[in-house]
């Protein structure tokens, strides 16, 4: 009889962790005292963490949250001075995010992001990457980047256009106004909303739950939707993303909206 093969070890970064629980693996933002904002490093490294998944382990859940008392609060704020990372280019920051969330869509297992506290922006792209949706209820969402002076980009549009149709998405983000779980799971955003208290046990309960069916038979459901849902949205054209955000650094009515929403956030 062979030995059972051990579990292999996962890489250690900056903005995340991995763990792995038999084939149930977890992906958490931990930045908590920050709310997990998405900085270009976090950015790569949720990529690499994806990749490495699938690469290195037979996982077939994927849980996606953060760590705290958020989800995710977004882009981090202090990007817009310009990558500060020398690997990357301007335009190379500017498509980190839709690598990060092609790659999390492309993972082989089923992904369920775990929402509470603010979902915000980019955060709220992270989670459209995900398969399945579960949301505290008192989980809180907005997409402010219009008011920042940027374009919903990382593949945002098309995304939420294939989970919440054409209108709802022009609402929310041309209006950047907060919605709540409810809004958010009346408009299909959302798989599952439960009490605050019962998150955590209801999402390992689900991903018990897949884990134990035929991976194949997941994995080729998913793969069919996917497949249905890119003919209709059309993900290949995210690719542009990134032109239109480096403009947006430095059109004159986009500086002007962002030092303006910037100076209210700080009381200024």
């Amino acid at each position: 009889m062979n030995a059972p093969t051990a579990a292999p070890t996962p890489p250690e970064f900056e903005t995340l962790r991995i763990d792995l629980e038999g084939t149930i693996g977890r992906l958490t933002l931990s930045r908590p005292e920050k709310l997990n904002p998405l900085s270009s490093t976090a950015l790569f490294e949720l990529a690499e963490a994806a990749q490495w998944i699938d690469r290195h382990t037979d996982t077939r859940i994927v849980v996606v949250s953060g760590e705290g008392r958020a989800f995710s609060a977004g882009a981090d704020l202090s990007t817009f001075a310009g990558p500060a990372d020398p690997r990357w280019t301007l335009r190379d920051a500017a498509d980190l995010g839709r690598r990060m969330a092609d790659a999390i869509e492309g993972i082989d297992a089923i992904t369920i992001a775990s929402i509470r506290g603010w979902c915000v922006g980019g955060g709220l792209v992270l989670a459209a990457a995900c398969d399945l949706r579960v949301a505290a209820d008192d989980a809180r969402f907005s997409i402010p980047e219009v008011d920042l002076g940027i374009p919903l980009a990382w593949g945002g549009i098309p995304r939420l256009v294939r989970e919440i149709g054409p209108a709802r998405t022009k609402d929310l983000v041309m209006t950047c106004r907060p919605f709540d779980a409810a809004e958010a799971a009346a408009a299909g955003f959302l798989t599952r909303v439960v009490a605050p208290d019962d998150l955590d046990a209801e999402v390992d309960a689900l991903a018990a739950s897949l884990a134990a069916k035929a991976p194949y038979t997941l994995w080729a459901t998913k793969r069919h939707v996917d497949a249905v849902t890119s003919a209709m949205v059309g993900l290949d054209r995210s690719w542009g993303d990134a032109d239109a955000l480096a403009h947006a650094f430095h059109d004159d009515d986009c500086v002007e909206a962002r030092n303006a929403y910037l100076a209210a956030r700080r009381g200024g």
